[in-house]
């Protein structure tokens, strides 16, 4: 397996950032696995695993203490753009993130970053349609106690059974 080049990009604030550091262990068509440090040291967040849905917008996220104990589940709504020469994505963070805390409490989180982005032009209305019928489609699974789903690559490539 090959690993593509990897970068985040944020619309607040802006900045895309090459991955390099970050682990590919599984990929195909539809997902990739990564594992990870945090990029800025925290108390709390020390390394996680992610998995990239490419075909529903969709990154969750375990994020880990030091002690490998499970933190909380973060979900990026994102869209891509893919290079095939040079097997690069661009993940570009659609501001719309759910946390999903081990109780099972749900947070939704950043939706007014959605209105000052649109406002300041950062993000079109496509994008913006995006971002809600992502995360509405994102809140269905978990409503509907599908969300283990979505986790089961995460355990099954970066071996992070939670």
């Amino acid at each position: 397996m090959t690993a593509p080049i990897l970068y985040r990009k944020r619309l607040i604030p802006e900045e895309c950032i090459l991955l390099k550091d970050d682990t590919v262990l599984y990929r195909d068509d539809k997902i990739i696995v990564t594992g990870w440090n945090s990029l800025k040291p925290r108390k709390d967040l020390h390394h996680g695993s992610s998995c990239y849905y490419l075909e529903e917008g969709i990154k969750v996220s375990r994020f880990c203490r030091a002690d490998n104990s499970l933190l909380y589940w973060y979900c990026d709504i994102v869209d891509y753009d893919y290079n095939k020469n040079t097997d690069t994505y661009v993940v570009t963070d659609l501001l719309a993130d759910v946390i999903v805390y081990p109780d099972g409490f749900v947070k939704v989180v950043d939706l007014d970053e959605l209105v000052t982005a649109q406002e300041s032009c950062l993000l079109t209305d496509d994008m913006l349609r995006k971002a809600i019928l992502r995360l509405n489609h994102l809140l269905e699974i978990i409503y509907a106690g599908a969300f283990p789903g979505l986790l089961a690559p995460i355990e099954q490539y970066s071996g992070d059974n939670v």
